[in-house]
């Protein structure tokens, strides 16, 4: 839908969009969480030496305030995209991948609390100080 929409739908943006305050606003945000994501699932990639089997309560960056950290920089990620583009089908994106990662990050929350007794209570699920 988001090519179908860049692609053969929507106008050419003016050059004067790379200056508009949705755009700057967009590509930080959508920066900022690709960041976060690629941050946060090399700290899970790396998380096990060589040969351990063992589950690991994950540390660092913002695994400090949340337990999903990679939902949380893919969610910021489209809300970002969508607030660039500035069109429908990039906040239906948006909206959808929320809704698919919130419930997600929410269930594996409850496991590592579940999982682990010495889990951090204070740390929320997918948005820091929030849930």
């Amino acid at each position: 839908m988001n090519g179908y929409w860049l692609g053969n739908l929507s106008v050419i943006y003016p050059e004067s969009w790379l200056f508009d305050w949705r755009f700057i606003i967009g590509i930080l945000l959508f920066i900022t969480g690709f960041i976060i994501n690629i941050y946060a699932d090399n700290i899970l990639i790396y998380l096990r030496k060589p040969g351990e089997t063992d589950y690991k309560i994950p540390t660092g960056g913002l695994f400090k305030y949340i337990s999903c950290p990679n939902h949380f920089g893919e969610i910021l990620e489209w809300c970002g995209f969508a607030l660039l583009c500035w069109n429908l089908p990039a906040l239906s994106f948006a909206i959808w991948t929320a809704a698919n990662l919130i419930p997600r990050a929410l269930a594996h929350h409850r496991w590592y609390r579940t999982k682990f007794e010495n889990y951090p209570s204070e740390r929320q699920a997918v948005i820091p100080f929030v849930l």
